[in-house]
């Protein structure tokens, strides 16, 4: 019954292997799971996800495989509700009541149950709702959703009403989680973490296991030897457009930005609008009032610090081609001026844009600061652009 499974999963573009899927099937069948749907899933996953970029994918195989009997042939649906007794009886002790139980035993018991339910999906042709004896909705029918039956099953019901259902067919959904969608600071660190450079430095408060053992053989006694702990040396330039169109992607932005300050030890921050100009500012309360000049940040720091803006790059183009181009003041040198000055100050640059990529083509001052950096050097906040702009800082 899970061969289908297996191909939704390869049909979906998850890299599962045999062995993987193999390994999967001898959990089941070692019963590391039995009727726990949520359990299942996870114990799938497990088995068969080997990078969390394919997780999206691997829910809509599993959703599209499982979603319930609406969407699947009655052939699926016989092969499918071949369970083993056990499992049934396993349910009915978490699920059913000791009255209810004895209903059923009356009735002829679960197999007398999963019978009927067989017949009856071989007779019935169509919808049916209400009543007693088909399969459908709004009825005391044993099979079907949302009516009442102690011994029920549920058929394609979002979720239980009576909690009493022995079997659930429903559709589980679980969130999207791919490469290609913009998800949590947690994700986006791992992300980041493909810019390291490991450097030991501060107080030398860890132990050195090797040098330990090697000086207490030299010298004859314990010699306990410490060193500083390992770190990611990489020091980051965050450039971080703020306001008008950056407004609908707050709050990307900030879980990037959470997930930079988690990662980096060594990272400087500053919010422009729109486009660089003479000054930038660290507090967006005060951006008028204690302005830093952006002639002072290129001196300040060196050619070894990692630069890396995020904004959309979505203004007119005048900004960034004129002086007096600003929407905001009266700048006195064109934006792209500025902006050379700071890609030539720091080779490692890098601009973030939450704009999706297929959209880049139809804003021209998107195109123009492409240009400026180089088309490489102009990613999308997505798992695979962080990643794609953290290979290209990292050369």
């Amino acid at each position: 019954m899970f061969l289908k499974f297996f191909e939704n999963l390869r049909a979906e573009g998850v890299p599962v292997s045999l062995r993987e899927f193999l390994a999967f099937l001898e959990a089941v069948h070692a019963g590391l799971v039995i009727y726990d749907v949520e359990a299942f899933y996870y114990l799938a996953r497990a088995a068969m996800v080997k990078d969390e970029r394919h997780i999206d994918r691997f829910d809509r195989a599993f959703a599209k495989s499982f979603e319930g009997v609406e969407e699947i042939s009655l052939a699926d649906v016989l092969e499918a509700i071949d369970l083993p007794p056990e499992w049934l009886e396993k349910l009915a002790e978490k699920h059913l009541s000791e009255e209810e139980r004895r209903q059923i035993e009356a009735l002829g018991g679960f197999e007398k149950l999963m019978e009927t339910l067989r017949e009856r999906l071989r007779e019935q042709h169509g919808r049916h709702q209400g009543g007693s004896k088909w399969i459908g909705t709004a009825g005391t029918s044993p099979f079907g959703a949302y009516g009442y039956n102690p011994e029920g099953v549920r058929i394609g019901q979002k979720e239980g009403r009576h909690g009493r259902a022995v079997k659930v067919w429903d559709r589980r959904e679980f969130r999207d989680f791919d490469d290609t969608v913009e998800i949590g600071t947690r994700n986006i660190k791992v992300a980041l973490k493909r810019l390291r450079r490991w450097a030991r430095e501060g107080a030398e408060e860890e132990l050195d296991l090797d040098g330990t053992i090697r000086a207490t053989a030299e010298h004859g006694y314990l010699d306990v030897i410490t060193r500083p702990e390992r770190r990611n040396a990489v020091k980051v330039l965050l450039f971080l457009d703020v306001g008008g169109s950056m407004d609908p992607h707050v709050k990307l932005v900030e879980e990037l930005f959470s997930a930079a300050r988690a990662e980096f030890k060594h990272l400087e921050h500053y919010y422009f609008h729109n486009c660089l100009y003479e000054g930038v500012w660290r507090d967006n309360r005060r951006r008028w009032s204690e302005q830093t000049p952006t002639w002072e940040v290129l001196r300040t720091y060196g050619r070894d610090w990692k630069c890396i803006f995020v904004g959309d790059a979505s203004m007119s183009p005048y900004e960034i081609a004129y002086p007096g181009g600003a929407n905001e003041h009266w700048n006195e040198e064109a934006g792209e001026v500025w902006l050379t000055r700071a890609r030539d100050q720091w080779p490692d640059n890098l601009w973030i844009n939450p704009v999706p990529e297929k959209y880049w083509d139809y804003t021209p001052s998107i195109s123009m600061i492409r240009e400026i950096f180089g088309p490489e050097r102009m990613v999308p906040l997505t798992l695979e652009g962080i990643e794609r702009g953290m290979r290209v800082l990292g050369r």
